[in-house]
């Protein structure tokens, strides 16, 4: 059974949401003290990773209109199978940077 485009964008959406809400007023250095904000940046970060990978197999057309699909994907995949070779400095940018420009994307699609 295909997922609603609609409701990837949706999951996408709150997962960036979340990862705003938890980083707001945080910096590198707090992100890399705290264990808990980690896992909670990386779990959101799977998840609009997730979302992509099932939008890029069911609607490729409709992922292809979002820039840098393959790479948020490959994202999820290091998080799922890499961990151990994760940069917190990464992840920190792609959550308090690269989010906000996929937020515009999305809702332009919707």
């Amino acid at each position: 059974m295909r997922h609603d485009p609609r409701k990837l964008y949706e999951d996408i959406l709150r997962a960036i949401e979340e990862t705003a809400s938890f980083c707001r007023h945080k910096t590198i250095e707090d992100f890399r003290d705290d264990r808990a904000l980690q896992l909670i940046v990386e779990r959101e970060l799977e998840i609009i990773g997730e979302a992509m990978a099932r939008l890029q197999r069911e609607y490729p057309d409709l992922a292809d209109q979002i820039t840098d699909t393959r790479k948020i994907i490959g994202l999820r995949n290091v998080l799922a199978h890499g961990y151990d070779i994760l940069q917190q400095e990464i992840l920190w940018d792609v959550a308090t940077n690269k989010l906000a420009s996929l937020k515009r994307e999305i809702e332009g699609l919707l």
